[in-house]
């Protein structure tokens, strides 16, 4: 049985040796609250809530939730964790202070989540889909709005989801078929059907506020003509009491390869009423507010899947016995070396250790320009919020694709430290794999999220995201480069980066002679663009390492993270090349065959 652990030194050294958060705090609405003891006592009791309540529901989680018309129950202990999460306040910690909340930066509630995602994902995703629908309402909402549904959700007496998918329609959401019609009251009645709605019903609260994407009446074909709606499960009284049942049900749960404590739900609104929230037919830029949110979370998983998987690796890989060392016994005295011994058992946990560390920076980093862009959106700054949602932007599909992917991998490289042990359920290793495999497919596939990448945010962007980040990278770079100690990383970062830009006009260039040249080269450049982000972190992270290093800190500590980034640039790092070459091929190979011809 797997028993997480919340790597708090890991953390700390994050945010205060390679990020300075206290730093950045003073520059954040609510960052003078966040002082190194509040932050430490936060984070302290989030650690303590993961490591006991949720990482022991882990495995219980899989059994399941239970249908029985149109009522879901959660599966054993997951009830009462929600009950024990909204006591302690952590819905609200990071929401605004006028709407229930605490008022703390949104990056401690994302160093805060990460610790509860990895102890159990599944449970995590309940109040993490009402951390959508709450920024949605406070982004988007009427003030009137915020009161009768922002302010439950932020004090967790009531969740929230977001309703887009359909029978017809996923990624496409210009097929919506979902309508709604106004009413004499100025509500609307809305009527279809959504699948894959997680966490559409559950036990857990007694209301649920569902954001829900339908079409108005004469609304304009595709995704111009959608609008957006808040329908709760049960119609809220003008004292903000619940009222009379609403019309939307849940008619079945999936029965899926993982995640199966969180509700997959069917949910059908038959004449529903519900309230427009942001203009008309203009409901999916609204809905992005939730989508980017959503999508920063998942990136989470990923990180949270490489994370669980090591932990539960490395202590059987320094227990379980398995012939000799290849150069000569380290444990005469033993029937056999511990497993750890080996190469290529090092390289695996040297992988999943790469990629938990090197995914929670970038997890980290991306957090920051959150608080950014919420505090520019606080003080009515649209400039400033554009200018820090586009750098947002263009970070949000590789944390979601690239960290997913890799979270995907490392815990494979899980099951395969255990071997056959690793296939059996009781050791709790498929499990991550059958429930992060999920990670990959929703907020929008691999694909969708390369195409968001290369197509929108970089050729359609004009390079001007691409080339905000590089800027970063290029700065630490000239400050860096002259350091002895940091020139094996910063000379191959450097190389990197040259590469990344020249690629990248490459691409821009064969894409306008030949459309394809985008959807074939999409992954390739996601994966690619991945790799060397990672890098200029492990850059960071070896930096820092080296000045505490200096300074008589912990030197097992740095020293391993220092290993862990050479290990990175010697053995990952590589993969961006084979990738790089890939993007660049001509479309021909993938789009010359016929449809017809793709037979079996």
């Amino acid at each position: 049985m797997i028993q997480y652990k919340a790597p708090m030194r890991d953390i700390q050294f994050l945010i205060n040796d390679v990020f300075d958060f206290q730093s950045h705090y003073k520059n954040i609405p609510g960052g003078e609250e966040a002082s190194p003891e509040m932050v430490d006592a936060i984070l302290g009791e989030a650690a303590r809530f993961s490591e006991e309540v949720l990482s022991p529901l882990y495995q219980v989680g899989d059994e399941g939730c239970t249908f029985d018309n149109g009522e879901v129950t959660t599966p054993k202990g997951f009830k009462e964790a929600y009950k024990q999460y909204v006591d302690g306040g952590w819905q609200g910690m990071s929401a605004p202070v006028a709407y229930g909340g605490q008022g703390l930066p949104l990056s401690l509630g994302v160093v805060k989540s990460e610790m509860m995602a990895t102890a159990n994902w599944v449970w995590n995703m309940y109040p993490g889909l009402s951390m959508g629908a709450m920024n949605t309402v406070y982004m988007h909402g009427t003030e009137e709005q915020k009161q009768t549904y922002l302010i439950p959700m932020t004090e967790g007496r009531w969740t929230g989801t977001m309703c887009l998918t359909e029978p017809q329609c996923g990624t496409d959401l210009g097929q919506v078929k979902t309508k709604a019609e106004l009413n004499a009251d100025g509500s609307y009645n809305l009527t279809g059907t959504k699948i894959f709605i997680s966490s559409g019903e559950h036990d857990f609260t007694d209301n649920i506020v569902h954001i829900v994407l339908a079409r108005l009446p004469n609304a304009p074909e595709g995704t111009r003509g959608i609008s957006l709606f808040i329908v709760p499960k049960f119609n809220v009284n003008a004292d903000g009491s619940l009222g009379e049942r609403n019309p939307v049900t849940c008619g079945s749960i999936e029965h899926k390869m993982g995640i199966h404590g969180s509700s997959t739900c069917v949910m059908n609104f038959d004449n529903a009423k519900g309230f427009l929230i942001g203009p008309e037919n203009k409901g999916l830029q609204c809905m992005f507010t939730f989508m980017n949110t959503a999508r920063i979370g998942t990136s989470i998983q990923g990180v949270g899947a490489a994370e669980l998987s090591f932990q539960g690796a490395l202590p059987y890989a320094r227990d379980r016995r398995s012939m000799r060392s290849l150069s000569g016994k380290k444990s005469p005295d033993k029937v056999a070396d511990a497993i750890i011994v080996h190469p290529d058992v090092r390289r695996m946990l040297l992988t999943q250790k790469a990629i938990a560390e090197g995914g929670r920076a970038m997890l980290y980093y991306a957090a920051m320009l959150a608080d950014k862009m919420t505090a520019a959106h606080d003080r009515g700054d649209t400039k400033g919020y554009e200018e820090w949602d586009d750098k947002l932007g263009f970070q949000t599909p590789i944390l979601k694709a690239f960290l997913t992917e890799l979270g995907y991998e490392a815990a494979n490289h899980g099951v395969q430290v255990y071997g056959g042990h690793g296939f059996i359920k009781e050791w709790g290793m498929e499990q991550i794999i059958r429930d992060t495999q999920i990670a990959k497919l929703y907020e929008g596939t691999t694909g969708v999220q390369a195409l968001d990448l290369l197509g929108r945010k970089v050729l359609m962007g004009k390079l001007k995201p691409f080339n905000d980040f590089r800027e970063v990278v290029s700065e630490f770079i000239i400050t860096h480069e002259n350091k002895a100690e940091m020139k094996p990383f910063i000379k191959q970062l450097k190389r990197s980066m040259l590469a990344w830009r020249i690629n990248t006009m490459r691409i821009a260039y064969k894409a306008s002679k030949d459309r394809d040249m985008v959807g074939s080269a999409s992954v390739d450049y996601l994966m690619y663009s991945g790799y060397i982000v990672m890098a200029f972190f492990w850059a960071k992270m070896a930096d820092a390492a080296f000045t505490q290093l200096k300074s008589g800190g912990d030197a097992d500590f740095y020293r391993a993270k220092i290993q862990t980034a050479e290990f990175y640039y010697d053995r990952m790092l590589p993969r961006a090349k084979g990738h790089g070459k890939m993007m660049l091929k001509d479309p021909k190979s993938l789009m010359q065959m016929k449809d017809e011809h793709f037979s079996f």
